[in-house]
């Protein structure tokens, strides 16, 4: 089991910057993967942006060259983080954290809302 605990969030306005982190304790040894997914209303939930352990990483066209996730690890807990520069009105979305053991196992956050006013 993994647990899974989000910070950062908020209202801010447009071009302006958040930062989202996400602290994962509990079975983290089998983590291969770390991202965030954002769900916007009325749509369904995609994927921004993830981090493999083995440092690989990959966007949503959409976020490309504003966002960007860091993947660490200290001791007992992986941290990813997600820092979104020059945000637009259609970025505000609940976004999620994820954390992936394969393609059968998944683990979310609960959500941290991001509003960016225009």
């Amino acid at each position: 089991q993994v647990q899974l605990v989000e910070s950062g969030g908020g209202l801010v306005q447009a071009g302006g910057s958040l930062r989202l982190s996400c602290a994962a304790s509990g079975s983290i040894f089998s983590i291969n993967a770390m991202g965030w997914y954002r769900q916007a209303p009325g749509k369904q939930r995609e994927l921004v942006a993830v981090a493999t352990s083995g440092g690989r990483t990959n966007y949503a066209d959409s976020v490309k060259g504003r966002f960007a996730i860091t993947i660490s690890r200290d001791n007992a807990v992986k941290m990813v983080s997600l820092q979104m520069n020059s945000l637009k009105s259609e970025d505000t979305a609940v976004y999620y954290c994820n954390a992936r053991y394969n393609e059968y196992v998944n683990y979310w956050g609960q959500g941290t809302q991001v509003t960016v006013s225009s």
